[in-house]
């Protein structure tokens, strides 16, 4: 068992982050609670993030420097992985086409002209709220637990949905993972979380959980409709927005309790 969940672990860090851990061979056994230790790395970044608020503070960097090194933290942890799941479902979404349509557009590697547009968009509002952030710090703590609550509901979308197609890494994970307890620890992660975002950030930690409950109906809905279910592209997605609306819920209370 010990060796199993050390296997999983390794192998969520091999996948989900950049960090120079040793490879091990993906079986059974390995991927089976992998998905568990996802959250992990979300509470890697949200210290990093916090962390090089700290500093920045105490060096009296400016909030544009700032705001650039808080974008790039989480690109240079995970190696971008969840951001590429984002802009190849938006180049999907945009296409207007069937759902066999979106589908060949996920699996596609290339990048089209709306995947560009939006990531550019999204790094923009990112680059422009913690720069904010820097301004008005007050419900700040609330970076320390975002990204993993991000993380427990993506991973949770694997062991909880359907996959839209019988290949990619969803289903891999999906078919590898102990569904029933994979299910349950990420239940148990997202209670934990949700409480101790309420601790640390009283009713704007509310509005955060609400905001990520309200957006996962919302995807989860989508990728019914728009894919006939859920891929690893789809889960990154859910992922990236999912950060990006607990940042703008920082913002808002930092406003409000200047």
């Amino acid at each position: 068992m010990i060796k199993e969940l050390f296997g999983g672990l390794l192998v969520a860090f091999g996948l989900y982050s950049a960090l120079p851990l040793p490879q091990i061979e993906w079986k059974d056994n390995t991927m089976r609670y992998a998905l568990s230790f996802l959250p992990l790395i979300g509470i890697l970044v949200g210290g990093c993030e916090y962390g090089w608020l700290l500093l920045a503070g105490k060096l009296a960097l400016s909030s544009l420097l700032y705001a650039a090194g808080a974008v790039l933290i989480p690109v240079v942890i995970t190696g971008g992985i969840h951001l590429d799941g984002f802009v190849d479902t938006c180049d999907a979404l945009c296409s207007y086409g069937d759902k066999e349509k979106r589908l060949e557009i996920l699996k596609d590697p290339h990048v089209g002209a709306f995947a560009i547009l939006w990531i550019g968009v999204l790094l923009m509002v990112q680059l422009g709220m913690f720069a904010q952030v820097y301004e008005t710090p007050a419900s700040a703590k609330l970076l320390c637990l975002g990204y993993a609550g991000a993380r427990a509901l993506g991973g949770g979308m694997i062991v909880t949905q359907p996959c839209a197609k019988n290949s990619g890494l969803a289903h891999i994970f999906a078919d590898s993972a102990d569904k029933k307890t994979v299910s349950h620890v990420m239940l148990v992660w997202e209670l934990v979380l949700a409480v101790l975002t309420v601790v640390l950030a009283k009713g704007i930690g509310v509005l955060a959980i609400a905001a990520y409950a309200g957006f996962y109906c919302f995807h989860i809905r989508m990728c019914r409709r728009n894919f006939g279910g859920i891929t690893g592209d789809l889960c990154g997605m859910c992922i990236t927005v999912c950060e990006t609306l607990m940042l703008l819920c920082v913002v808002i209370g930092g406003i409000i309790l200047r």
